[in-house]
């Protein structure tokens, strides 16, 4: 299996990489999201370590029955030839109806196929009122606004 566009990335192909990153997170499926990493992958999500699709796919079904209305921007920050660094906010809101607003930070480092063979994330929690939301579900076509420092 192959995910492109490969590395070495070029300004174009990093932001294909990003775009369809945040697509797929925001199918909120895990196997569909799981599988843009290798077998193997090797993730850093907050303070918990991750090893190989089995436990992304474990990881990330937790996440969604507790991220409830789960919706998420990705910004390209940086890239070199097989590596890209994201910024991005996500909104959620927990069980007793809270809402929230993560913003983080990603590492990625991709295989020669163009699956993620390394994640490494920085997050951080802020509650927000329902009417401060923004992040609605994924983009429209064609949106590209890019992400608010707020």
């Amino acid at each position: 299996m192959s995910r492109p566009p490969f590395p070495p990335f070029t300004l174009e192909t990093a932001r294909q990489k990003v775009q369809a990153a945040e697509d797929g997170w925001n199918s909120r499926d895990p196997e569909r999201v799981a599988h843009a990493y290798t077998e193997d992958t090797v993730w850093r999500n907050r303070g918990e370590f991750l090893r190989g699709r089995d436990e992304v796919v474990g990881f990330l079904t937790r996440k969604w029955q507790r991220e409830l209305d789960y919706a998420l921007r990705k910004e390209l920050w940086a890239f070199t030839d097989d590596r890209i660094a994201v910024r991005f906010q996500y909104e959620w809101q927990d069980a007793e109806g809270r809402t929230w607003r993560s913003y983080g930070n990603e590492n990625w480092e991709f295989a020669p196929d163009g699956l993620m063979r390394r994640r490494e994330a920085s997050i951080n929690d802020v509650p927000i009122a329902m009417e401060e939301r923004w992040i609605l579900g994924p983009r429209e076509d064609g949106d590209t606004t890019p992400l608010p420092l707020r």
